[in-house]
């Protein structure tokens, strides 16, 4: 079916849960959980290059719709690409085996750092291999941008609306603002156009928006109920000093339900709850919680298996774990089913064409960021340039380039 101008995506019902599958889903996350340095953008690049690319298990227009629809629900971005693309491969097991290895490496090492900072009650340190790892990271992430860039802007309308995106990202406007304002908009475009070819906007029993309200609406009145109705069975926790096993999981677990906007808001959501509420942490435990969540690999959200190791040991660490980021599962398990057949839609596929849109222009937004913190000095620099000419001229893997931009960072640290 067609959308005005481009072919409709459609994607097969999930695959057959076959134990090789599930093996390939296992053994890949479990490798990007290993070596997914520098953030969320980070992630999805190194998702797009093995996903897409390599193993072509998605086009990249899927990728981008997946992109989207995970930038429009809570919790972390990467990791429900991750449970989204088990679901596509090998159905509702996929869906868990893909998700849980892209978490529980993460988990696993910044648990063996909580479990150090508890004992010795210092952080080791490494600098000069953040700094190499970071100026490669950012390599990694403009080539990613620029591949799901040429896909996702198809016109000029929306190459303007991706600009118009970028400058409300400057502008602190709220990231989930910019993404459903971006749909709302690229929907309007797209009424405006029909006007103007039919002269009237004629609503039959089976149009375009009745076929999406028909096939979504159940679901997502299912989706935002049992959302907020756990949200709201969450927030009734008082204050304690030192909390139970069951409190720190439920903290999380409220958390993971109403997390938007990545790493930066987690320390938000954190240092209120942690800190100003229920003064389970100091401010420096939390500061360094957070420096934990970034260095390791894998999700920022693992900052919660520090914390939960600080507050009630490894059993603490657990139910943290689990707790923040089993919405995610909850919510891509609502969504991935008719995530595909939603851009069957004219008018949903005019939404996913602009909200991808503007998650991309949200990843240049972020990556600019991340560039003037990673890129100081000549060494963060010359670790760039060359890792991005190993990634366009030699087609170098990007695990290999962010392994070689750390390596860098030690051996040019140990040269000054």
């Amino acid at each position: 079916m067609s959308n005005g101008h481009t072919p409709a995506v459609e994607l097969p019902p999930p695959a057959t849960a076959s134990a090789a599958r599930l093996r390939e889903l296992a053994a890949l996350f479990l490798k990007l959980g290993v070596i997914s340095f520098g953030g969320p953008a980070a992630h999805i690049s190194l998702m797009e290059s093995e996903i897409v690319r390599k193993r072509q298990w998605l086009t990249r227009q899927q990728f981008l719709d997946m992109l989207g629809a995970a930038n429009l629900i809570p919790g972390p971005t990467s990791t429900e690409m991750a449970i989204n693309v088990g679901f596509v491969r090998a159905g509702w097991l996929g869906l868990c085996v893909a998700g849980a290895s892209f978490i529980l490496p993460a988990a696993l090492i910044t648990g063996a750092f909580a479990w150090a900072y508890v004992r010795f009650g210092a952080l080791t340190q490494a600098a000069s291999l953040l700094a190499g790892i970071k100026a490669a990271v950012i390599a990694v992430i403009a080539i990613a941008i620029w591949r799901l860039g040429k896909t996702a802007v198809k016109s000029v309308g929306l190459a303007a609306l991706g600009g118009l995106a970028l400058a409300a990202f400057f502008l602190g406007v709220n990231p989930i603002a910019i993404l459903f304002g971006g749909g709302l908009l690229g929907m309007l475009a797209k009424r405006a156009t029909s006007l103007r070819a039919a002269g009237a906007l004629i609503f039959s029993p089976m149009s375009p928006q009745r076929i999406f309200r028909a096939s979504a609406s159940g679901e997502a009145r299912a989706f935002w109920a049992r959302s907020f109705g756990a949200i709201a069975v969450t927030s009734a926790a008082a204050a304690v000093s030192r909390p139970s096993v069951y409190r720190i999981g439920l903290f999380f677990f409220k958390v993971g339900a109403v997390l938007y906007g990545g790493g930066y808001v987690l320390l938000a959501f954190l240092e209120q709850g942690l800190v100003q509420q229920h003064a389970w942490l100091t401010h420096q435990q939390l500061l360094d919680a957070v420096a934990i969540g970034q260095f390791t690999p894998g999700p920022v959200l693992s900052t919660a298996t520090f914390i939960g190791y600080i507050l009630g040991g490894a059993p603490g660490a657990v139910v943290a774990t689990v707790g923040i980021f089993l919405p995610s599962f909850f919510y891509v398990a609502l969504l991935a089913p008719v995530l595909f057949r939603l851009r069957q839609s004219a008018w949903m596929a005019a939404f996913l064409d602009s909200v991808n849109v503007c998650a991309v222009a949200l990843m240049g937004g972020v990556a600019f960021r991340l560039a003037a913190d990673a890129l100081r000095g000549w060494p963060s620099w010359a670790i760039a340039v060359v890792s991005l000419a190993a990634l366009l001229r030699w087609k170098v893997t990007p695990a290999w380039v962010v392994l070689g931009g750390g390596i860098a960072g030690l051996l040019l640290a140990a040269f000054r």
